[in-house]
């Protein structure tokens, strides 16, 4: 039998897989060998514009709080102190914590305490389990009115006659029966 020697274990010399570092530039590391490299033509600057960096932020995008303040009203609307008032009296009516109205309309109590503090955004929903659960009717927020459309045709008084019928006129097919 041929005495033959086989592999035995790993193999722990070096093994560059890759680049070669034989044309690689090297980076200057420190300040004063960057502006050597500079001097020397070997490394180019650029200005970025618009990058993420913490100045660009402070910069001239910056929307201050009085803009805001001068834009359209942005609040909510709240729960009307009849509404509040109105639910506080029937639940206390019934004998009724807020807890056990929350948990017979599976709310949190929070929400209960909101609506009859007057600090809830209107919820239809919420406002009908509320009314089912106290069996009274609660006085709902109202509606706000629609800014009115000014236009000539539309009213259906001066418009033109569709069918020998007034109304108003879209350019449809007259109305069937």
């Amino acid at each position: 039998m041929p005495n033959v020697s086989l592999p035995s274990g790993q193999d722990w010399d070096p093994v560059s897989v890759g680049r070669s570092t034989a044309g690689q530039n090297k980076v200057p590391k420190s300040a004063a060998a960057l502006t050597r490299a500079k001097d020397q033509g070997l490394v180019q600057t650029e200005k970025k514009y618009g990058g993420s960096n913490a100045s660009a932020h402070t910069g001239g995008m910056v929307m201050s709080a009085r803009k805001l303040e001068e834009s359209d009203s942005l609040k909510h609307a709240k729960v009307d102190k009849s509404l509040s008032k109105a639910i506080m009296q029937a639940r206390t009516a019934k004998k009724m914590t807020q807890k056990d109205l929350a948990t017979a309309v599976n709310e949190k109590p929070q929400v209960i305490a909101e609506y009859e503090s007057g600090k809830a955004i209107p919820n239809g929903a919420i406002i009908v389990k509320i009314e089912r659960k106290l069996g009274c009717k609660l006085p709902r927020p109202g509606k706000k009115p629609a800014p009115s459309k000014t236009s000539s045709t539309g009213t259906g008084t001066g418009g033109p006659r569709v069918g020998g019928r007034t109304g108003t006129t879209r350019g449809g097919p007259a109305k069937r029966r």
